[in-house]
């Protein structure tokens, strides 16, 4: 039986990496997309050759790692080349998801894919969570985790999906303006309705 798989999703800045670790506390399989997509560009991986082939060993540091600030500057602005780039990338880390998916078991399974709504396919989830706070508080914390700019903050969120786009989206709703235990509360309740419609595993449901 295919397992039930949760999406959850939200813009940058929302806190899914905090929601997130509160589903895993709980036991329940944590697959991140974000951190796939480091995986597959290690040295050795046929992706990394790929983006080599396609823009040039100038995007591989010293090291031979990928450069993703210089990889970055090389797409900036340019439509054609962010499509060449994703055409590589995002096979690679959808096979990876699936394999990760296959092997993780779990009542149910959370896969952390923060560009869940810009890429508009949902057909390979059961369900999307979207971590939701206002534009003003996402650019708020943005700033202050990276230490960048206001104005540096406002265009990263408008390279982003619209917080009306996620919302539509969206089957759940956590609402990360309050603190911790509104937190905890919140992701408890969805844990044991995702319990509910999730396969159970044959030993006692996981709290």
């Amino acid at each position: 039986m295919s397992p039930f798989r949760v999406a959850l999703t939200g813009g940058i800045a929302s806190g899914k990496t905090t929601v997130a670790a509160l589903f895993a506390t709980r036991g329940v399989p944590v697959i991140d997309t974000d951190v796939i997509a480091r995986e597959v560009v290690e040295p050795g991986q046929p992706a990394l050759a790929a983006v080599v082939e396609a823009f040039g060993t100038q995007v591989l540091g010293k090291d031979g790692r990928l450069d993703r600030p210089r990889l970055r500057e090389q797409i900036f602005g340019d439509a054609d080349a962010r499509r060449r780039l994703e055409a590589i990338l995002h096979p690679a880390i959808r096979a990876e998801m699936e394999r990760q998916s296959r092997a993780a078991g779990g009542p149910y399974q959370l896969l952390v894919i923060p560009l869940l709504v810009e890429g508009g396919r949902r057909d390979h989830v059961d369900r999307v969570l979207v971590v939701d706070v206002p534009e003003a508080t996402q650019i708020e914390r943005l700033a202050r985790r990276d230490g960048v700019p206001r104005e540096q903050a406002e265009a990263a969120l408008r390279a982003q999906a619209s917080r009306e786009a996620r919302l539509a989206f969206a089957d759940d709703v956590i609402e990360n303006t309050g603190d911790v235990a509104a937190l905890e509360t919140r992701v408890a309740e969805l844990h044991r309705d995702y319990l509910r419609r999730g396969p159970r595993p044959d030993s006692a449901a996981l709290g």
